[in-house]
């Protein structure tokens, strides 16, 4: 059976290849290459469970951040794997992602197909404001620079982004647009593609690197 999405490591690659930047990241399929790929990518790494059944990570207790060296990581990966287990005895798991560790203010990018106006991008800030806020803003697919200006700047986090009370730096802005303005041009050559989460990017003030995301594709 065809596989219809793309999570974690595989849905990270899609879009390196794409040209959008990623976190350094490694599947791991047992404790060894866990610390193997810890080693490879420089400490300090995440170790995030891969599993279509676990979608939130952090709610499933998935996730462990900020480990400095190689007995963390041995820690890290038995307590996910007997958590995992626990509570899913019958799941699918396909692995531990091992990432390096990522730094800024948490965007979300989103695209789907929608039933009227075909393909459409998201935008807004990530983590517990699009969850609790719902601060986000739309627009049909394809999008110009002008578009991805507009989107960027009409939600109502956007002095985050610009560095609250000049006490940050705020985060690169033309970094964001072209993010915006890629997802818009890969929607369109991929036209099998129904849903794009992306969740989060990280957004500094040199850059953005994508976190974690997930791929919903047309079979």
């Amino acid at each position: 059976m065809e596989r219809l999405i793309l999570l974690g490591v595989e849905a990270l690659r899609f879009l390196e290849r794409e040209g959008l930047r990623v976190l350094k990241s490694s599947l791991a399929q047992d404790e060894e290459e866990a610390v193997s790929a810890a080693k490879e990518i420089g400490f300090p790494v995440a170790l995030k469970l891969l599993s279509p059944e676990v979608i939130h990570k952090t709610e499933a207790e998935g996730v462990r951040v900020d480990l400095r060296n190689e007995r963390e990581v041995r820690e890290a990966h038995r307590r996910l794997i007997e958590a995992f287990h626990a509570s899913h005895p019958e799941g699918e798991l396909e692995g531990v992602m091992i990432q390096e560790m990522g730094e800024g203010t948490e965007v979300i990018v989103g695209a789907l197909l929608d039933p009227q106006f075909g393909p459409v991008i998201m935008f807004g800030l990530g983590g517990i404001f699009v969850e609790a806020l719902r601060d986000v803003s739309f627009r049909i697919i394809p999008i110009e620079k002008k578009d991805a200006q507009d989107m960027i700047r009409e939600i109502k986090g956007f002095p985050i982004l610009q560095g609250v009370r000049g006490e940050d730096r705020g985060v690169d802005l033309r970094a964001l647009e072209d993010l915006l303005l890629n997802i818009s041009n890969l929607i369109e050559r991929h036209p099998a593609i129904l849903e794009m989460d992306i969740n989060p990017a990280f957004a500094c003030p040199e850059g953005y690197a994508i976190c974690d995301a997930r791929i919903r594709i047309r079979s």
